[in-house]
C-alpha cells in the first residue's frame, strides 16, 4: 500500500491536494486516463476531469479509486474536505456561471427562492441581504445578478424553462410595491418566446426535487450537466450517471406541474392579490 503522506507537505487548498493525490497515485501505477476507466468502468474523461480538478466525482467513484490504488479510506477522507471547502465553492459557482453564459438550453426548478434570471434588482437586493450581504459588496452583487438577465433578452438568446415551487409566489418582499413590480417582471418574461414558465402548486404533494434548486445546461459540445443549490452550499455536476437521475426527477416534478398557460394565470390571479395602498 503506497505510504500516506501528510497534508501540510502537499497543496493546503484541499480540492487541489485531491487532484494532485489523483494524478500521482496513477502515475505511481503506471496506468493511462483510458486504462483507469476501463478497469473501474466509468469514462476515462471524468478522471481526467478529477485529477485537473475540475469535478470531484462521486463517493462512489471515489471509493473505487481508493481500492484500486490500495489506499483504504484516504482518497474519501480527502475528497470530504475538498467538497466542505467554501473557498473552492465560490470557485466552482464561477465556473458554473461561464457554462452557462455558454448553454445553449436551460432547465431549472426553485424550491423557494425566484431565480436570479427572473428577479427585479429589488428582489435580489432583499434576497442577498437576507443572506447576510451589506453595503458595497451587497451593491456589487446584485449589479451582478442583474447583468445575468441579459441572457434572456438578447436576439440569440437560448430556451429557458423554469419550475417554479408554489412556496416562491407565497413569500413576499416586505414592500408590496415590490412585490407587485416582481410578479408584473416574472408575468412579462413568461410571455417572451424563449422562457416559459410552470408552476408547481402545493397540492402537488411530494416531489423527487424537494429541499433544492436545480439547474440542467446543454452545452454547446452536446454535453448537459447540472448545478443543485440549497441555503449552505451547491455543486456542479458533470458525471453522466448523476445527471441522468436529476433530468427524469426533473421530468417527474414537470409532469406534476400546470401547464405554462394556467401558470401564467396563477400568476396573474397572485398580483391581483396583492393589497393596494400602504408600501410596507
Amino acid at each position: 500500500m503506497p505510504q500516506r503522506r501528510l497534508a501540510t507537505s502537499r497543496s493546503r487548498e484541499p480540492r487541489h491536494r485531491f487532484a494532485e493525490e489523483l494524478r500521482q497515485l496513477r502515475a505511481r501505477k503506471g496506468a493511462t486516463l483510458r486504462q483507469l476507466g476501463e478497469r473501474l468502468g466509468w469514462d476515462h474523461s471524468l478522471f481526467g476531469k478529477m485529477e485537473k480538478g475540475e469535478t470531484l466525482g462521486s463517493p462512489e467513484v471515489v471509493q473505487a479509486l481508493d481500492h484500486y490504488y490500495g489506499t483504504p479510506g484516504m482518497l474519501l477522507a480527502l475528497w470530504e474536505l475538498a467538497r466542505a471547502d467554501h473557498t473552492q465553492f465560490r470557485e466552482q459557482y464561477r465556473r458554473y456561471m461561464k457554462l452557462e453564459a455558454e448553454a445553449v438550453s436551460l432547465w431549472h426548478f426553485a424550491a423557494s427562492v425566484l431565480p436570479g434570471l427572473l428577479q427585479t434588482p429589488e428582489y435580489a437586493r432583499e434576497v442577498l441581504a437576507a443572506g447576510g450581504l451589506k453595503g458595497d459588496e451587497l451593491d456589487q452583487q446584485v449589479n451582478a445578478r442583474m447583468g445575468r438577465k441579459e441572457l434572456l433578452v438578447q436576439e440569440d438568446s437560448p430556451p429557458f424553462r423554469t419550475i417554479l415551487s408554489e412556496a416562491t409566489l407565497l413569500t413576499p418582499l416586505r414592500e408590496r410595491a415590490a412585490w407587485s413590480a416582481q410578479l408584473e417582471h416574472l408575468s412579462a418574461l413568461a410571455d417572451r418566446d424563449n422562457v416559459t414558465v410552470h408552476v408547481l402548486p402545493n397540492s402537488a404533494g411530494l416531489h423527487a426535487l424537494l429541499g433544492f434548486d436545480l439547474w440542467y445546461l446543454l452545452l454547446p459540445d452536446g454535453r448537459t450537466v447540472a448545478y443543485t443549490e440549497n441555503g449552505y452550499r451547491g455543486e456542479l455536476i458533470e458525471e453522466t450517471a448523476p445527471v441522468v437521475r436529476l433530468q427524469k426527477a426533473y421530468d417527474s416534478v414537470r409532469d406534476l406541474a400546470l401547464s405554462p398557460a394556467e401558470s401564467r394565470k396563477f400568476i396573474l390571479r397572485k398580483l391581483e392579490e396583492v393589497p393596494c395602498g400602504s408600501t410596507t
